[in-house]
């Protein structure tokens, strides 16, 4: 009995310095809902998903799928989900409406991913004047927007709105419903191929446009283990990207409902940010360009009054899950 006990005790020892090593212990199947929209950039967490890295480090993760910026929006402050998949710029909107979150990952960087496409007869941007221009309000495409009618001294009053999602915006557009559409790829290609041309995308306003997740801050409070093991898991995931590309793009193509031709056009005009992108994306202490595109975004919509006041971007984020993905 006392030989039992001596060996049930060396295996007791033996357990808890290996779960010392890998790191802070994760109940097994720890459920965590993600939303997000059909966006090329949100791919990897289907590659996540499909590979078992979000199973390998402990995670049950639901990708809910939804168009509706508004509907996520509302899902997030409700706690209906635990984290939200979107742009930058909505991330800071997000934040103003006093909803607590944290950044803790980037996914992407629009180069010429998101545009506006328009009719063969408006052919720059000051031509967008009195035409009717489908986007989602409060959404990435509007901010883009903005900025581009910014950079010619208009206003969103000096278009006529069509409120709707930025999918539905590209197909209105290739049905001939309205003169321009705030989109993003696949969108931009068949809009061009078949109705018209691709006015200005964000090749011509870098920087603007950019995806991250955050969780919400209760989340994180309570399960800072599950937001490790997240980072960690799309680590790994974006590592599988690099080594098999082509089978991750059959993957990720398949999780978004597209065709592998759709998906690696998209990659054209967006780079995929894997974990040393993140790294010097996000910065040590807050000294990343992360900050400088969440201030930027901060600044805007203060200036045109969509958010009440400004807060400080340091709050947003969560850079210390990053630092610690590599341990």
């Amino acid at each position: 009995m006392k030989k039992l006990s001596l060996i049930c005790m060396a295996t007791l020892l033996i357990f808890l310095s290996l779960a010392s090593v890998g790191g802070p212990a994760i109940a097994a199947d720890t459920k965590m809902v993600i939303a997000l929209p059909t966006w090329s950039g949100y791919a990897p967490l289907f590659l996540a998903q499909e590979k078992g890295y979000f199973a390998k480090y402990g995670l049950d993760v639901e990708l809910s799928v939804t168009q509706d910026i508004n509907a996520r929006k509302q899902a997030f402050a409700s706690k209906r989900v635990d984290a939200f998949a979107t742009a930058h710029d909505v991330q800071v909107q997000v934040a103003a409406a006093g909803i607590p979150l944290k950044i803790v990952w980037a996914f992407d960087d629009s180069f010429g991913g998101d545009g506006v496409l328009a009719k063969s007869d408006i052919q720059t941007i000051t031509d967008l004047k009195g035409k009717q221009v489908a986007f989602m309000r409060g959404s990435t495409s509007h901010f883009l927007l903005l900025t581009a009618l910014q950079s010619v001294g208009l206003t969103e009053k000096d278009v006529v709105a069509v409120n709707m999602t930025a999918g539905d915006a590209g197909a209105a557009f290739v049905a001939g419903r309205v003169d321009a559409a705030v989109t993003w790829e696949p969108w931009l290609t068949k809009g061009s191929a078949s109705a018209g041309h691709v006015l200005t995308d964000t090749k011509e306003f870098p920087g603007v446009i950019g995806d991250s997740l955050s969780f919400h801050a209760d989340y994180v409070k309570k399960n800072p283990e599950a937001v490790q093991a997240f980072v960690k898991a799309m680590k790994d995931a974006m590592d599988y990207w690099h080594a098999h590309k082509d089978e991750s793009n059959e993957i990720m193509a398949a999780g978004l409902g597209i065709t592998l031709e759709e998906f690696v056009e998209t990659l054209e005009g967006l780079k995929l940010m894997d974990y040393q992108d993140n790294l010097a994306f996000f910065g040590s202490e807050a000294s990343g360009p992360l900050y400088a595109t969440l201030q930027n975004a901060m600044d805007f919509y203060y200036d045109i009054k969509t958010i009440p006041a400004k807060q400080d971007v340091k709050e947003l984020v969560a850079e210390e899950f990053l630092m610690n993905a590599a341990q």
